[in-house]
This record gives structure tokens, sequence and C-alpha cells, in this order.
């Protein structure tokens, strides 16, 4: 027993870590780039009048708490959308798309998205939809989000399943952008 206690105590910090579930290695990782900016691109799913193409996309994590990420995604002069990332207190992750008006106050449609139905691995989270996006928006009960992380690149994913609906945006972490405005909503 003593031999054992021993172990542990001197077992590597990074050995450790391998044994925390995926959701928080993937949190930890994603709070590494807090603060700073990285510009996208669609690499799937996109079409001329989506308001997406032809516009700069640039993905600012913007605020790292214990328990919340705050990512407004940028689409061109538009900083309606901020992507809230919270970890709860059994290390599932839940995703919800704020969506805001230009004088701050809520779109109509707002706070839709999911909760990881597990924990995931630390390069991606996946997350359908829950109750209250099929009762606000019926047709997106089939979606599926899903966010990558790796070294080289982030990716946010939509996926409605069923259907040939997919759409990817891939943001380069091999160099920061300038930080844009700050999202409807928040003061800089």
């Amino acid at each position: 027993m003593k031999k054992a206690l021993l172990f542990l105590l001197f077992l590597p910090m990074a050995l450790l870590a391998q044994n925390e579930p995926g959701s928080v290695q993937f949190w930890k990782l994603l709070k590494n780039h807090c603060g700073k900016s990285y510009s996208g691109e669609i690499i799937a799913g996109g079409k001329v009048g989506d308001g997406f193409v032809g516009e700069k996309l640039v993905l600012h994590i913007r605020s790292c708490e214990d328990n919340e990420i705050r990512m407004p995604f940028v689409v061109g002069d538009n900083r309606s959308r901020t992507w809230v990332l919270t970890l709860n207190d059994d290390n599932r992750i839940q995703l919800k798309h704020d969506h805001r008006n230009p004088d701050g106050s809520d779109e109509e449609i707002t706070q839709y998205g999911g909760l990881s139905s597990n924990r995931g691995l630390a390069n991606i989270q996946f997350f359908p939809a829950d109750q209250f996006t099929s009762n606000l928006l019926p047709l997106a009960s089939t979606n599926v989000w899903w966010i990558t992380l790796n070294e080289e690149v982030i990716t946010y994913n939509l996926k409605r399943v069923g259907s040939d609906r997919l759409f990817t945006v891939a943001f380069d972490l091999s160099k920061e952008v300038p930080t844009p405005p700050a999202p409807w909503g928040e003061k800089d």
C-alpha cells in the first residue's frame, strides 16, 4: 500500500493528466488560446448568398473562466454571434449560440445548441441538439455540432442528420490576427 502511495506521489503530472476526462483536456487546450483571434475559412457547406461566403471570418477566444469560455465568431462586420461553452459539474460541455442584435438585445433565435452526450476526447467534442433547440427550431432537432482542436486548427462543424446540410469553418492557429471589436452586447 505504501509503495502504491509513494508511486502516485511521484507520478509525473503528464501521466496524471492522461487520466483526466477528454472534455477536461479539451477545455485546457482551448484555454491556452484565450485572448487570441484567428482567421477562418469555410471548408464545407458554404454557398454564395448565405452571409458567410466572401466575408472575413474571425474567431476570438475572448474570455475563459473556470466553467465558461466565450468565443465570438465575427462574419464581416457582423458581430452578432458568440459561441458559449460551459463545463458542467459532470465534466460534459454545453454549447450555446448567443445571438445579439446591434443594440445588444437578444435576437429572436438565440441560445440554441446542445450538451455533449459524453466526455468526448481531448481533440473533439460533440453537441447534439437539446430540447430547447428542438422547441425553438424544430428543423434543428437533428442538428449535431462539433468542435475539433489540435495544434494547427480549430474547426466548428454543423451537420443536420438525415439531410445534406453540413457546414465547417476551420480557423488557422498558426498565426494570430488582430482582435475584432467586442461582440454586440458586450464592451471592450
